[in-house]
């Protein structure tokens, strides 16, 4: 990927915002539950895919998660799917 992924945490819209070259790349939806950040979708542009953007965007929001002192909640496949092969995450997760 020749160009950083940006992402942000958009609070009032209740997702994970990634940008590539300041174009909109995609998103992680989640609801925050208590001290839970329950991940429901995350969608990454067809034009952005296998450039990394996704994995930038679901590192980008468990480190946020961990720093904020929450949870996670995978309910999408795709976090869920990071989670499992980045191990480093798992203490984040919650039921």
């Amino acid at each position: 990927m020749a160009a950083e992924a940006q992402v942000v945490n958009n609070p009032d819209a209740g997702k994970y915002e990634v940008t590539l070259d300041g174009e909109p790349a995609g998103f992680a939806a989640y609801r925050l539950e208590d001290s839970r950040v329950v991940f429901t979708h995350t969608e990454v542009d067809s034009a952005f895919e296998g450039h990394g953007v996704g994995s930038a965007l679901a590192r980008h929001a468990l480190d946020d998660v961990r720093e904020r002192g929450l949870h996670a909640v995978p309910r999408c496949p795709f976090i869920a799917a990071y989670i499992e092969r980045h191990p480093e995450y798992q203490d984040l997760v919650v039921s």
